[in-house]
């Protein structure tokens, strides 16, 4: 093997890795700094050069060893990495494979002659080690037992833990999705299974609010078109007259409060951009017929065919919310539950959306209700209580000092702002938090927690093969997580932007010990430009610096007391 050469070096998880590139790291790391309670990641990198392919083995040592979880980075296509008109705080524009998915180490690993990759190597939140220096050495060995390269790295373990996460979070959790991949019928108890898993990987990644599917929601599907019934909600119509079972309802909160979701958003009760329709709505119908009396059938009775404003529609609302309200006091969930209209209307949409949430809101006695949107004028006009903007939209927000502003960013964020695409740098996804600290932000929304179909709900997809929608939003977009063989599969987006919602929770704790100003001053110091959604830092370096900086200054001020 004189011929042969074999890299490995750690980095820090800011990092991405191709196949088909020279890697450079970012900045070198062989070591960092995390509190107590904190979900901390960092990689190794590795290569082989040499004339043919080789197979080795992981081994890990040192006092960190049995502390960490250590996964595989793997590699998955993009066509559509990003639209055309974007900006240049990319990776790369071209299609080809990208790294994301974060998978169960399977040994031997294949090492292909002068391809980068990864291990993803991390420290659980959960660790109970206490303060101290703890390292990991990595080693990688052939088959016969010979060392191919080891290295290492260290954690410091500070003695200080970050206070509860304060945003409310939402990324939308799609079950169509998780009982279509898993071939299981909703509401089966593989179905909850499933469920639950994917409800407690939401929460790992600072997740604490979820769409919660009253009925199907009537998110991205084509007019005319329907998605796999999910609705939680039993109804039963007969003589004219409706019954409602909370039964599901109750499995749900049940479930969000073992995984450590504690809010809940309702689904929509009006069709996306424009509120013009209801959502499918299926129900136990009695029959009349002849020799039929006592027996009942289950059909669909509101949905694309519904007009928003019909008395129908309006008299089933009635009929329902109040038994919603029951449920919800009777389960002590005021300040809890929120409530949607209509997804991203716009102006000419005004008349529908606004007879929608008067609706609404005659029968929710004064909870919340939340929608996204871009255009300030829906807030001016009082159209919406709690306004999710769009990242690249917030400045009027901002200005005229919105109280309780929430933020979201989707596919048509790729400009200028944070996001998470495949091909952008990973900086810019985790940058978020601090602008979420800066700015106040009271929650953030994403879509796409597990969205596995075609846009418009078109049709189902591998999202191991189809990671934009078909072609339809960029890579990234449509979901943080990938459905494994009983559960889901991280990426490493997810656990980028969990380090910047703990970086979020950093900067509260040394506002707790200090003041805004002074954590605002520390964060600005040396910048050309103060912190806004559209201008930020674009090197790792300043992240994990400043990161650095927050630490140090946390744990001398807690010494000093």
């Amino acid at each position: 093997m004189s011929d042969t050469k074999f890299t490995l070096l750690t980095v820090s998880s800011l990092d991405k890795i191709f196949p088909d590139e020279p890697f450079q790291p970012q900045t070198p790391c062989t070591g960092a700094a995390m509190f107590l309670n904190e979900r901390f990641s960092f990689q190794a990198a590795y290569c082989l050069e040499g004339p043919q392919i080789l197979h080795a083995n992981v081994a890990l040592s040192g006092s960190l060893k049995d502390e960490v979880v250590f996964r595989q980075t793997g590699l998955v296509p993009s066509e559509l990495p990003i639209f055309p008109e974007a900006d240049d705080f990319l990776l790369r524009t071209t299609p080809g494979l990208y790294p994301d998915p974060l998978y169960p180490v399977k040994e031997p690993l294949t090492l292909i002659p002068g391809q980068w990759r990864g291990l993803w190597f991390t420290v659980p939140a959960e660790c109970t080690l206490p303060a101290g220096s703890y390292d990991l050495t990595i080693t990688f060995t052939c088959d016969d037992g010979a060392v191919l390269g080891s290295c290492t790295f260290t954690v410091e373990r500070l003695d200080a833990c970050l206070p509860e996460q304060t945003l409310l979070h939402t990324e939308w959790f799609h079950t169509d999705c998780i009982a279509d991949w898993y071939k299981t019928p909703v509401f089966s108890e593989e179905y909850w299974t499933l469920v639950e898993k994917y409800m407690k990987e939401a929460a790992k990644y600072g997740i604490n609010m979820l769409l919660t599917p009253l009925f199907t929601p009537p998110l991205d599907t084509a007019p005319g078109g329907e998605r796999t019934t999910v609705q939680l909600i039993d109804v039963s119509l007969s003589d004219g007259t409706y019954t409602f079972n909370f039964e599901k309802l109750e499995r749900w909160l049940s479930l969000c409060e073992r995984s450590g979701i504690r809010y809940m958003e309702f689904s929509h009760l009006f069709t996306q951009w424009g509120a013009g329709h209801a959502p499918k709505i299926m129900a136990k119908v009695a029959n009349t017929g002849e020799g039929m009396q006592g027996k009942e059938t289950v059909k669909q009775i509101f949905g694309w065919a519904t007009d928003a404003a019909s008395d129908e529609y309006r008299e089933f609302l009635e009929a329902f919310l109040p038994g919603l309200m029951e449920f919800i006091d009777g389960h002590q969930l005021r300040g809890r539950c929120y409530f949607h209209v209509s997804d991203e209307p716009s102006r000419q949409h005004i008349p529908a959306y606004l007879y929608a949430k008067k609706l609404l809101e005659s029968q929710i006695d004064g909870l919340p209700i939340m929608d996204a949107l871009s255009d300030y004028e829906f807030y001016a006009q009082g159209l919406v209580g709690v306004p999710v903007c769009s990242n690249n939209h917030i400045e009027p927000f901002l200005e005229n000092k919105v109280p309780g502003l929430w933020t979201y960013y989707c596919c048509g964020q790729y400009q200028e702002v944070s996001n998470r695409f495949f091909c952008m740098p990973s900086q810019r996804n985790r940058i978020l938090g601090i602008q979420l600290y800066k700015f106040s932000i009271r929650g953030f929304l994403q879509w796409g927690f597990n969205f596995w179909n075609a846009s418009l709900s078109r049709y189902r997809i591998n999202p191991y093969c189809v990671t934009d929608a078909a072609c339809a939003f960029p890579s990234g977009d449509a979901f943080l997580v990938y459905p494994g063989e009983d559960g889901p599969v991280a990426s490493i987006r997810a656990e980028v932007l969990m380090e910047g919602l703990q970086d979020m929770r950093v900067l509260q704790l040394l506002e707790e010990l200090t003041d805004r100003d002074t954590v605002i001053a520390l964060m600005e110091d040396g910048l050309d430009t103060p912190v806004t959604f559209k201008q930020y830092p674009r090197e790792a370096s300043w992240l994990l610096s400043f990161r650095e900086k927050c630490n140090r200054e946390i744990i001398r001020l807690l010494s000093q007391k």
